[in-house]
């Protein structure tokens, strides 16, 4: 046998090259390491791609041997874990049919058909039965089969889903999961054994349709999470409960914000609080748009289906549209607003003088998102936008994309946000000719280097008319959230031929921004909830003070702070219910109202009030000057305190 059939060439991480003979295994690699990396290895990593330990290596491959110390690994043991939930599953539950089972951000989940719901006791059931997996230590094996063969495996396992995964996934070769008795259709990889998996925990049940299609069955899916450490397990956990009290549909309904009925599905009802609370929002958009230039406009709810055949949506957004019929005519209910404000551009001779122009719009958008997928505040079928359109010259884009990032980064900056950034690039399904997507992506991947801002980039994560930069916000939880944009748009103005006058008297083409900074008002609102757990910064609480009589006697005294604080724009109630101030205090602060002032006799008698804070608790005496002074500045600098 010649040498290169009868031996390979592997590359290590130093950049050293080993010859090992066919067949060598990561494992072989690791074991000729030294022992102590043979038994902490977990999976490899083979020309950037995941490998199982025990899968032969390719000729010239560059090798990784990962540990739990590599993140990479913690995706493999989670994959890993849900397949010993899913054997669990079968051994408990006979008859049980298995979709998939993949890993997600925070743990994994998998799908099953069965015709009973599962349980919190069956959940238990279930976790001590991988737990027991566990201790048997079963090897996990990889079995590479023709498409053919791993079809009739499956067949004969009675397993429908495996069998549609078997005939869409991979290629002639299909690779399934042996662990014990049981197997899996899998792209893999996997732990070498059941016994290498560390904590884990079965978190909730709830129902799924099978490829996320509403018009297929629906199945029941069980979420986990697992960890290599009981320490990293435990610490999620206490965030998963965290985050459980602050859910702002929990807090939406406790502190009167928000409610949704199913007369209108996935429809908010802001209840006046939180209408304080989303106008307030407003607000300070508007603040914003006074200093960066930007006019705002109010467009039409439904246009003509032509419309949206220009624009491009009718082919590629179609499904997510409602539509309607008008006098024998097509019309679509508006799921964004930037056709109609090509249309506005559209009608008058422009100059290059006037350019740029900052078009912004509060309009209401529907859009339509399966019943699956909508979830309290963060995804709703009608929604704002703080939504912006800039038209300008292609010379200009530089500065309006700095002055969007600028303006996206100090809004999340009043608020406390964390922020990333990505640049995200032409998707599959896109229009508009590869010349003009190459010109837009180094345009933007031009302004952020000119920031000196840091950023990512998320191939074909771009909108299907053009690239954007996207910006994720983490939370006080850590989670991250995909919130504002800034995309670049050369496909609408050719689209619906918008045209301007250059410094040569020549008609040329603008180029449009779309931008959003807050994003859905809505999404935001519900990640600002959770964020600072219902505790709204004063200048956007919905309450911002509550005067607390300590007797009866005094309540006339607090409705006259509370008229004075009240024309002083303070958003202020008096609680004259005839209960004792310790109760008073105990609501205030369930409302999570930033300051209370409590009022007795003294304070009466002294022109004072005595001042509490959510946060600080009592302040002290304060005159009722002294008050307003502290809260306006609050208000007017949009501090995160009190």
């Amino acid at each position: 046998m010649s040498e290169s059939v009868a031996s390979l060439r592997v590359t290590l991480p130093d950049g050293s090259e080993r010859s090992v003979p066919a067949g060598t295994t990561p494992r072989d690699i690791a074991a000729s390491i030294s022992n102590r990396l043979a038994k902490q290895a977990l999976v490899a990593e083979v020309n950037g791609d995941l490998w199982d330990l025990n899968r032969p290596l390719p000729d010239g491959a560059a090798l990784r041997i990962l540990t739990d110390r590599d993140a990479e690994a913690l995706h493999v043991l989670r994959h890993s874990t849900a397949h010993a939930t899913a054997q669990a599953v079968q051994e408990l539950f006979p008859g049980t049919k298995i979709g998939q089972g993949p890993v997600i951000d925070t743990g994994f989940y998998y799908d099953f058909d069965r015709d009973e719901p599962f349980s919190e006791h069956d959940l238990e059931k279930i976790e001590k039965r991988v737990a027991e997996i566990v201790s048997r230590d079963l090897p996990i094996e990889r079995l590479d089969l023709t498409r053919q063969e791993a079809v009739e495996f499956f067949e004969k396992e009675q397993e429908p889903y495996k069998i549609y995964f078997a005939n869409t996934k991979g290629g002639e070769t299909v690779s399934i999961y042996r662990q014990g008795e049981w197997t899996d259709f899998c792209l893999g990889p996997h732990v070498p054994s059941t016994g290498r998996l560390g904590a884990f925990k079965l978190l909730s049940v709830a129902g799924a349709y099978w490829l996320g299609d509403e018009k297929n069955k629906m199945l029941q899916r069980i979420y986990g999470t697992a960890y290599f450490k009981k320490k990293d397990l435990d610490e999620h956990l206490r965030l998963l409960e965290e985050a459980r009290k602050r859910d702002h549909r929990k807090l939406g309904k406790e502190l009167e914000l928000v409610s949704f009925h199913p007369e209108a599905p996935a429809s908010p009802f802001f209840h006046p609080r939180g209408a304080r609370v989303y106008n307030g929002l407003i607000d300070h958009m508007r603040e914003m748009y006074k200093r960066y230039g930007y006019d705002e406009v109010i467009t039409p709810q439904i246009f003509d289906s032509s419309l949206w055949k220009t624009s491009g949506h009718y082919e590629h957004y179609v499904d997510n549209m409602y539509f309607t019929e008008v006098d024998g005519r097509e019309f679509a209910v508006k799921p964004m607003n930037c056709p109609s404000h090509c249309l506005m551009f559209g009608e008058g001779r422009h100059s290059y003088r006037d350019l740029p122009k900052r078009l912004a719009d509060f309009g209401r958008l529907h859009r339509y998102e399966l019943s699956g997928a909508v979830a309290g505040l963060t995804r709703v079928r009608t929604f704002c936008q703080d939504d912006g359109h800039i038209f300008c010259a292609p010379d200009q884009i530089r500065d309006e994309v700095h002055g969007v990032v600028k303006m996206i980064l100090e809004t999340y900056g009043t608020f406390g946000f964390e922020v990333r950034l990505f640049l995200s690039t032409r998707p599959e399904k896109k229009v508009g000719s590869d010349e003009l997507w190459d010109l837009s992506e180094k345009a933007l991947e031009d302004a952020l280097k000119d920031l000196g801002e840091p950023y990512e980039i998320a191939e074909g994560d771009g909108a299907f008319y053009g690239p954007k930069i996207d910006f994720l916000v983490k939370d006080a939880l850590g989670r991250e959230h995909q919130l504002g944009t800034c995309q670049l748009d050369y496909n609408l103005p050719e689209r619906f031929d918008l045209r301007f006058i250059d410094a040569q008297d020549e008609e040329q083409r603008p180029v449009m921004i779309h931008r959003a900074v807050l994003g859905s008002l809505e999404r935001f609102m519900g990640v600002l909830i959770e964020h600072c757990a219902g505790a709204f910064p004063m200048w956007l609480a919905p309450e911002q003070v509550r005067i607390l009589p300590i007797t009866e006697r005094t309540v006339a005294y607090g409705e006259e702070i509370a008229a004075r604080l009240g024309r002083a724009g303070l958003r202020v109630e008096v609680d004259s219910r005839n209960e004792k101030i310790g109760a008073k205090i105990r609501a205030a602060q369930l409302d999570k109202i930033p300051f209370m002032l409590v009022i007795g006799d003294r304070e009466q008698e002294n022109g004072t009030v005595a001042v509490r804070s959510r946060r600080e608790g009592d302040l002290g005496a304060e005159s009722i000057d002294a008050f307003l002074e502290r809260a306006e500045a609050l208000c007017r600098d949009k501090t995160n305190g009190p």
